[in-house]
């Protein structure tokens, strides 16, 4: 582009966002000697500073604001707010950034002024909406058009959900406690998001804006400011209200400013795309295609306040504010915060008293001028506003030391959740203000380095508070590299501890990924698909080793089988009680034909351990039985071990002299109390039919006996618990099968002659107290019978039975009653 211009040319450059309006008023300042450009935020103006810093060093642009000035010996180019614009000094070329701001009934005025002011001895620029168009012809008839079309597409997609909004998007909200409920909403589904309010300094707002830039973040949720030119690489706005509070009343935004802020959606070439949120219902029809084809009414007028101030005196003053306009377009302003903070200082005697010269009453009216930035509207502001005027109309003109230290000290402080520190920041930006008026204070560089340090240190404790609430970097990192195609990182340390991109994650059981706690099904999901993408290659090998561990590497336990440390499958049921099932852990992570190919080799193994820990069970089922010894040792399978002689009362008579050898033979004993196995009631076999127990029952198996003989039976355990660990239940006492036969037998020895007291022989046999010794004698069919010397008399209950009493015979459908029917 050239950088020629015609001298005193004024030209307008209008178009909707994403023209490079701004990028054509820079290239034309940077082509003049010197320039100046007023922006109307102070965030964009650092950022503009910045961008320039980096192009022409550090030397030749100056930074004005009202918190911040950097100005170098011999600046060529000045970047300003808009209010902050030094307008006496003479540059070649001026630029005002989004000149539609004349409108704002708020701060409109200031740009009005430099509408019509605010000239370079070159060129003048005014940047901004179409809307503004007719109202710049008539007020500057010898302004020229520069039209810019948007560089890429702008299109409506109507409300979405909260939750349902696409990566890289801003929602938009018109106060702080909107932009703080959304944004906690959006970290429980989306996992981390960026905030960005007004009152945020550069400092606070870059750092937030640089989550969300970097990835770290793809989401924003910002106030209406995030329109004002702020570039971002945003793909979507969503606004969540479409209403706002203007300082007097809430109103609803204008197509215009729905645009403005709509806009930012689409980077140079990108399209964007916007629509509407949370609560704020769909966007009319008509009003979205006006904001797709920037069209829109334009202004009827522009905000004025008179420039031309009178100084004799605070009425004189007030008057001269109130001036009306005289020209065609404008209207007058809104009573600024300036002009009220004057209207109440001067119904205060104090400050009349002072203010009684012209010079007085300049000082009176650029003290007004001190913004309120925490924006309380209450009386604390004027009242400060009255003790600065009244230290600089004294004799030392200047702010007292001490008084300066005193407030800004209280201010220095970075405790305090997120409203405490933007309130600190807010107070600490209105004494930023007042230092860089040199004539106020003394040693101003000092003070202006004090104000900025601590504002500095408050700026980044507000960042850390906000990204602290705000982002779940877990589920924000997680989300990001889901969204790339390349393998995500995994590590399991030894304990099963998953670390996916250096996030723990949750832990892995053998093959089921148990998570880690997370706030929102959001983060949770992103977590479980996180752990899925990376543990693919992990599962893969760890299945190959298992399916190739030998029979060693695994055991059972009351929870499943286990694989080392790892739980792998629970155990179920099966139609035969000692070949139970493997099931493995419900596990999304392996595919179905390799779950099916686990839960089979898995089977084997459990199967395979049962019959090693219940290897003479096992054996016994598989020796080749017939007649009633088979069918007793089925029975005695069934019963995991144990059996009740009383119920194998049938078998056992039916048994011939070989049958009972061979049953001898494989370690069966044929009791007058049960039938059992000696080799079956060492702990680890009790352990084992304890599982198997819990299996066929479908619960947790109780504790085992262990080495105990016996034991009071746990009113909560089922009889038929004991009886399958081999411990019959006699009296409430449970009592291990062999210790039981050698006790039964000694109380039926001692018996024989009639009553018999408790002895030795009796009581070292259970190793129980005599109290639970009777009650297994009572169990085994004793009664008392009196006392002798202090102890009780057992003896056997006499009960009569009819002559040529046969055992009962088995039901006539039943095996048993078959198998009789085959005896010689």
């Amino acid at each position: 582009m050239s950088t020629r211009t015609d001298p005193g040319r004024v030209v307008a450059v209008l178009g909707p966002t994403n023209t490079g309006k701004t990028h054509f008023a820079l290239e034309r300042m940077l082509g003049h000697t010197t320039g100046m450009i007023g922006f109307p935020l102070r965030l964009l103006a650092r950022e503009i500073y910045d961008r320039i810093v980096r192009l022409r060093g550090a030397g030749s642009v100056a930074l004005i604001t009202g918190e911040e000035r950097i100005v170098p010996a011999h600046p060529r180019w000045f970047v300003c707010t808009v209010e902050a614009m030094p307008l006496d000094r003479r540059v070649a070329f001026l630029a005002i950034d989004e000149i539609q701001l004349c409108a704002d009934p708020e701060r409109g005025h200031v740009f009005t002024d430099r509408l019509l002011h605010a000239r370079g001895e070159a060129e003048t620029a005014f940047l901004g909406a179409d809307t503004i168009r007719p109202l710049l012809r008539r007020l500057v008839p010898e302004i020229e058009f520069v039209a810019r079309p948007r560089l890429s597409n702008l299109i409506h997609t109507g409300p979405r959900k909260l939750d349902r909004l696409p990566p890289r998007s801003v929602v938009v909200a018109f106060s702080a406690s909107e932009v703080y409920a959304l944004a906690e909403s959006v970290r429980r589904a989306r996992g981390g998001v960026a905030v960005v309010l007004g009152a945020l300094s550069p400092r606070t707002r870059n750092a937030q804006v640089g989550l969300y830039q970097t990835g770290e973040v793809d989401y924003i949720v910002a106030t209406d400011a995030i329109g004002m030119g702020l570039n971002l690489d945003v793909d979507h706005v969503a606004f969540a209200s479409l209403s706002k509070f203007d300082g007097r009343a809430p109103r609803p935004l204008a197509p215009a400013e729905i645009a403005q802020i709509a806009g930012r959606a689409g980077r140079h070439m990108n399209d964007g795309s916007f629509g509407t949120t949370a609560d704020a219902g769909p966007l009319d029809t008509d009003l979205a295609l006006a904001v797709e084809n920037h069209r829109f009414e334009p202004l009827k007028a522009l905000s004025w306040r008179n420039a031309d101030l009178r100084f004799a005196s605070i009425p004189a003053l007030l008057a001269s504010l109130e001036r009306p306009p005289n020209r065609a377009g404008l209207v007058r302003a809104r009573i600024a915060d300036d002009h009220l903070a004057l209207t109440a200082l001067a119904a205060t005697a104090d400050i009349a008293s002072l203010a009684v010269s012209p010079q007085r009453v300049r000082l009176l009216w650029e003290v007004c001028q001190i913004p309120d930035f925490r924006k309380v509207m209450d009386e604390s502001h004027p009242r400060l506003l009255g003790r600065i005027f009244s230290h600089l109309a004294g004799p030392a003109e200047r702010l007292p030391t001490d008084w300066l230290a005193e407030n800004i000290a209280r201010l220095d402080r970075t405790d305090g959740e997120i409203d405490t520190i933007v309130a600190r920041i807010a107070a600490i930006r209105t004494w930023t203000f007042v230092t860089h008026r040199a004539n106020w204070v003394d040693d101003p560089s000092h003070w202006q380095g004090l104000t900025r340090a601590i504002e500095d240190r408050l700026s980044d404790a507000l960042h850390d508070r906000l990204t602290h609430r705000f982002v779940d970097r877990r589920t924000a990192v997680l989300m990001r590299r889901l969204r790339q195609p390349e393998a995500m990182a995994a590590e399991i340390t030894g304990p099963g501890e998953v670390r996916v991109e250096g996030q723990y994650v949750g832990r892995l059981v053998g093959f089921a990924f148990v998570p880690d706690q997370t706030e929102g099904a959001g983060a949770a999901r992103t977590v479980a698909a996180a752990a899925q993408r990376a543990l693919k290659t992990e599962i893969v090998t760890r299945l190959d080793r298992l399916l190739s561990a030998d029979e060693a590497a695994f055991s059972l336990t009351a929870e499943g089988i286990m694989w080392g440390d790892a739980l792998v499958a629970r155990l179920e049921s099966g139609a035969d009680p000692l070949r139970p099932q493997a099931n493995p852990l419900v596990s999304d992570l392996i595919e179905p034909a390799a779950r099916e190919r686990l839960r089979r080799r898995l089977t084997d193994i459990v199967q395979g351990l049962v019959a090693r820990d219940l290897a003479p069970l096992i054996q016994a089922r598989a020796a080749g039985l017939d007649g009633a010894a088979r069918g007793l040792v089925y029975q005695l399978a069934e019963g995991l071990g144990s059996l009740a002689s009383v119920t194998a009362r049938g078998q056992i008579a039916a048994l011939d002299e070989a049958g009972r050898k061979a049953l001898a033979r494989l370690g069966i004993r044929l009791g007058r109390e049960s039938v059992f196995m000696p080799t079956l009631l060492k702990p680890n076999a009790q352990r084992v039919r304890a599982l198997l127990w819990g299996v066929g029952q479908d619960r947790p198996p109780p504790p085992v006996p262990g080495r105990r003989v016996a034991l009071a039976c746990d009113a909560n355990i089922p009889t038929a618990f004991y009886e399958a660990v081999g411990y019959p239940v006699r009296g409430g006492i449970a009592v291990r099968a062999d210790s039981l036969e050698r006790f039964a037998a000694e109380a039926r020895r001692l018996g024989r002659n009639g009553s018999f007291a408790l002895e030795a022989s009796l009581t070292s046999v259970l190793r129980l107290s005599p109290d639970l010794v009777l009650k297994v004698l009572s169990g085994l069919g004793f009664e008392p019978a009196g006392t002798e010397g202090g102890t009780t008399l057992m003896r056997p209950i006499r009960r009569s039975k009819p002559r040529n009493q046969r055992p009962p015979r088995p039901a006539p459908n039943s095996p048993f009653a078959v198998l009789l029917q085959r005896r010689p």
